[in-house]
């Protein structure tokens, strides 16, 4: 690896403008001094001065202090000096042409570092982006692509085999064409019953161009994610790994294998990352019942056969399941609306009341994640839990779940599944007695 001078990394041809580093940069140095970050500082200044091996070095330093303990616990200047190395050595390799290498290390900036060089960071994606496009297909080019994501519809009967004991054999969750804001507030919101919402997604853009291959490989295949392999989050194989998008979807269509398991893009705020994705989709007027705020806007991408197990959240919560003309996931705490955008999940829901029941974790960490694994119930262990009652569904495209808050969730992608997640919060006036 050679050493960059400052003549090339200052090239003013091709130069990423980072203004809020050059502005906080000596602040936040003696932020990360006062934490014992001697070292760091010591290369963070050569890096400043077109140095890629201590550019590489201070981000090889923040990188250990964001793993020395629980995530929470991390200091924020870490994350901050973590965003600030990712910066330095990008910089080395768009100066030198080097552009989805310089995405990759921007994208690390942004999923693991801080707020404050938030903005350095996106500007630096969105130009490094743009070069890495150049010569390629234009997205608006891409609309009537065959190459489709999602391309097979799946046998009934089989799937039910799939399923938790008692699948779609009670009572369904109710759906509703086109709920007027009023109605879901009176009828779900303030009651804290679940519904479907079918008819409501038409004008979304992603209603065309998410099972588009060639599309997502257009806007996001460069950039670097995080994934989860393996069964689910409450397994010990269980793992994440930072991969391209292309790479994710490569899995996806070899069935998301890889040698640990099935991976799955799980409760990211891929939105807050790619900037091209967020304008595809639209944040429902559901989402304001009560006077709230958003509070999480994520993604769920898996193949069939991803499971996230029984679990509750704090938010109320839409989930959008998208339609796509052209050719499923789940949340976590809030009031949640998960929106199926391509593809089909099962989902199976019980009521916060039986909490109790369904045995949840003790400790902080697993507190909302039940200890009854619906695919394989001990009835020795949980002898009641078939007899607890339940609402369940199959979440087309182009419809939405509503889901209250603290109810228990369990959910199946029954095809490849693309899905969107809102959260939000009530307004401190809100009254759902």
């Amino acid at each position: 690896m050679s050493t960059t001078t400052a003549s090339a990394a200052d090239s003013p041809s091709r130069r990423l403008q980072t203004p809020t580093l050059d502005r906080e940069s000596a602040a936040l140095l003696h932020s990360i001094s006062e934490h014992g970050g001697y070292a760091y500082v010591s290369m963070a200044a050569l890096a400043a001065g077109g140095d890629l091996r201590a550019a590489e070095a201070a981000r090889e330093m923040a990188w250990e202090q964001l793993h020395s303990g629980p995530w929470h616990s991390v200091l924020p200047a870490w994350r901050d000096a973590y965003s600030m190395a990712c910066l330095h050595v990008a910089r080395h390799h768009y100066a030198n042409g080097e552009f989805r290498e310089a995405l990759r290390v921007l994208d690390l900036g942004i999923i693991m570092g801080g707020t404050l060089l938030r903005k350095d960071l996106d500007s630096a994606v969105e130009k490094v982006a743009e070069e890495t496009r150049r010569g390629g297909a234009r997205v608006s080019d891409l609309g009537n692509s065959e190459h489709r994501l999602v391309d097979r519809e799946f046998n009934v009967a089989e799937v039910l085999q799939l399923l938790p004991m008692k699948s779609l054999s009670s009572k369904l969750v109710v759906k509703k064409s086109e709920l007027s804001l009023e109605k879901f507030l009176k009828d779900h919101y303030l009651s804290g019953s679940p519904v479907i919402i079918s008819d409501c997604m038409a004008h979304w853009p992603a209603k065309m161009k998410w099972n588009n291959e060639d599309y997502l490989l257009s806007v996001a295949g460069d950039r670097t994610v995080p994934v989860e392999v393996g069964k689910n989050y409450l397994c010990t194989e269980w793992k994440q790994e930072l991969i391209t998008f292309s790479e994710f979807l490569q899995r996806i269509k070899s069935d998301g294998c890889s040698p640990g398991g099935p991976t799955y893009l799980a409760q990211h705020p891929l939105f807050d990352q790619i900037n091209e994705l967020r304008k595809d989709i639209f944040i429902p007027d559901y989402c304001f019942a009560g006077g709230g705020e958003l509070r999480s806007l994520n993604a769920w991408f898996g193949p069939a056969g991803t499971v996230t197990p029984l679990h509750h959240d704090p938010h109320h919560n839409i989930l959008a399941q998208i339609n796509s003309t052209h050719p499923t996931n789940h949340t976590q705490n809030s009031f949640y609306v998960p929106l199926a955008v391509v593809g089909k999940k099962y989902i199976r829901l019980y009521s916060s009341s039986f909490s109790e029941e369904l045995f949840p974790y003790s400790g902080t960490m697993l507190s909302n994640s039940s200890q009854v694994d619906l695919d394989d119930i001990d009835e020795g262990k949980f002898p009641k839990v078939q007899e607890l009652e339940f609402v369940d569904c199959i979440l087309e495209e182009g419809e939405m779940l509503y889901i209250p808050p603290k109810w228990w969730h369990y959910v199946r992608s029954l095809t490849t599944s693309l899905s969107v997640s809102f959260w939000w919060s009530e307004g401190e006036s809100s009254d759902t007695s």
